[in-house]
């Protein structure tokens, strides 16, 4: 980030008050709509934080899969009047989905029985003459009982249809479309056949094949790409969200199956992912920090002392560090050791100007991407510790607490909803990085407003962490119980509260691509504030660049009059104007 005096340029940012503050303070009852606080404290809170996130796909479990499967199994058995067998060999060339399965079926049924392999009749008739028939494959003679059949009539022995299933079986998945054998004929080879001759691993192994097929082939359904995990995700597919959190725990895309990465579109992670993995920053710090031997063209660093370099050997050139020029062509006259005259001289002539251009270029390329990935790294580091930390804080410290403060688990969820929103928090902030490092160069208003709300951003997640892990070691360290507990969870709740919200039209703004700055550096009021904080209201500025919202908490009643009011700048918490220090962060007026 920037320092402040540059994220606060006097010309733009007051012209941004609205973002956050004044205008989306206060709003009345008809503009609230989807941004009111959630009391923490009342009785339906989880049902309102329900109704703000609306999930638009379902988690599926492998007993879920199955039951699912089964049903559409079922019903295209029970419509198009085939047995079941035939209905799952359709929906597997069909994908899984029904209606293209109808529609193709009625449209021309006899077309699909035989590009899918479903024979109404035998190509060929079995002759059950006293002669043992003769398998098609070892071509050794057996009994009838010993000789099998698909659709087709085409027989063979036991033992060749067991090795020819198995083999194919163990090919992979493809086994699920497998055919007859004969190469001539194109019948489906049923699941009826694989569990009467396949050996019980391989039945096992089509079983699984048949359930991933499920999810793999449907479009609608992923798997949840955490490792181990075997949850699969149902979406709606056109919903505006594609972030989903699966039962695991783990939060991703399901567009691009990459970790959940709101406000960032899939194509900015793609690019991201990719330079982070990719040898394009390798070849700009080399570019930025080395020459290459004149002779060999090895690239050298060169961090300390004087201008004369000897490569490595076998080519052991000696040379001048700054003209490249060779060192038996240098001496006294030239400047010594620690400068060289043709170097300057050259340079003043311009010999240099676009082999420096670049290596300025590089450095500048190189130094830029350090600072944003820094930067995302340690949000995602941070990220990680935080989940730690939650998770330690469910297993063992929420009872310590419960007892040390007299309270039931149930009066404590609002300790675990504070740590889920800083997991949350960050993760927003670390993709903010990546967006930051695509955001254009040219457009110095939406860097300079986007780096302002950054800043409040991590401001504001500063202090929730702060209250959740410091603050509340204090009451996990008490004796017996505190008297101003109950002060504590109306501080947490409320900071959690204020925090979400902040970073929930963050979010939008981001998405939007900061649509309300226009090309002069000015901040739309009225889409600003009903955009990303509800309905109009007074505002009220602090300091230089200091943006404060009035928005009352979950303790006080919507729709209070302003003018009775006062809000703290440090955590915009609403105050009656009686007061001389916040009731929330206790900072004076």
């Amino acid at each position: 980030m920037d320092s402040e005096d540059d994220m606060h340029d006097a010309n733009d940012v007051e012209s941004l008050d609205d973002f956050y503050s004044g205008e989306t303070a206060l709003a009345s009852d008809e503009d609230d709509g989807d941004y009111e606080f959630i009391d923490n404290d009342s009785d339906d809170s989880e049902d309102r934080t329900s109704h703000r996130q609306q999930q638009n796909y379902i988690i599926l479990s492998e007993e879920d899969i199955c039951v699912r499967q089964e049903e559409d199994i079922t019903g295209i058995s029970t419509v198009l009047f085939i047995s079941r067998v035939a209905a799952s060999i359709l929906l597997r060339h069909y994908n899984w989905d029904v209606s293209k399965v109808h529609d193709a079926w009625f449209v021309d049924e006899e077309g699909v029985r035989k590009t899918v392999g479903l024979l109404e009749k035998p190509v060929v008739e079995f002759n059950l003459s006293p002669k043992e028939p003769t398998c098609g494959i070892c071509f050794e003679t057996y009994p009838c009982e010993r000789m099998n059949a698909a659709a087709c009539g085409h027989h063979f022995c036991c033992a060749c249809w067991t090795g020819y299933i198995s083999t194919s079986i163990n090919d992979g998945p493809g086994c699920l479309m497998l055919r007859c054998p004969d190469p001539s004929c194109g019948a489906a080879v049923g699941q009826d056949m694989i569990n009467m001759l396949a050996s019980e691993d391989d039945r096992d192994k089509y079983s699984r094949y048949l359930l991933r097929s499920y999810v793999e082939d449907n479009k609608k359904t992923k798997w949840c790409p955490a490792p181990g995990c075997e949850y699969a995700v149902d979406f709606v597919v056109g919903s505006a969200s594609y972030d989903v959190s699966c039962n695991c725990s783990y939060n991703f895309c399901w567009n691009c199956t990459e970790e959940a990465h709101r406000p960032v579109d899939c194509e900015t992670v793609a690019k991201w992912i990719l330079k982070n993995s990719a040898e394009s920053e390798n070849m700009n710090w080399i570019l930025a920090n080395s020459k290459p031997c004149p002779k060999c063209k090895r690239p050298i660093e060169k961090n300390q002392g004087c201008m004369h370099i000897t490569c490595t050997p076998p080519c052991k050139f000696e040379f001048c560090w700054l003209c490249l020029g060779s060192w038996s062509d240098h001496g006294e006259r030239t400047g010594g050791f620690y400068a060289c005259n043709r170097y300057e001289t050259a340079k003043q002539e311009g010999v240099y100007d676009e082999t420096e251009k670049r290596r300025e270029m590089a450095k500048n390329s190189l130094e830029r991407y350090t600072h944003y990935y820094e930067r995302w790294a340690t949000n995602q580091s941070s990220r990680a510790k935080a989940l730690s930390d939650l998770q330690q804080m469910q297993a063992v410290q929420l009872e310590k607490l419960s007892d040390k403060q007299c309270q039931p688990g149930s009066q404590l969820k609002f300790i675990t909803e504070a740590w889920l929103q800083i997991v949350e928090c960050r993760r927003v902030l670390k993709w903010t990085y990546a967006y930051g490092y695509y955001l254009p160069e040219q457009e110095h208003a939406k860097r300079q407003f986007f780096e302002y709300l950054q800043g409040e951003a991590e401001s504001g997640l500063e202090r929730l962490h702060q209250c959740a892990e410091k603050e509340l070691h204090v009451y996990l360290e008490a004796v017996g119980p505190s008297k101003d507990f109950n002060e504590f969870r109306t501080k947490l709740a409320g900071l959690t509260s204020v925090t979400r919200n902040y970073f929930e039209n963050l979010v939008r703004a981001l998405e939007n691509g900061l649509s309300d700055v226009d090309t002069h550096g000015a901040c739309s009021r009225t889409s600003s504030s009903k955009n990303l904080g509800g309905g109009g209201g007074s505002k009220s500025r602090g300091g230089r660049g200091k943006i404060t919202s009035q928005r009352p908490f979950p303790s006080q009643t919507k729709g209070l009059d302003d003018t009775n009011h006062w809000s703290c700048q440090h955590c915009t918490f609403a105050n009656l104007n009686s007061a001389t220090t916040c009731h929330m962060c206790h900072n004076r007026r």
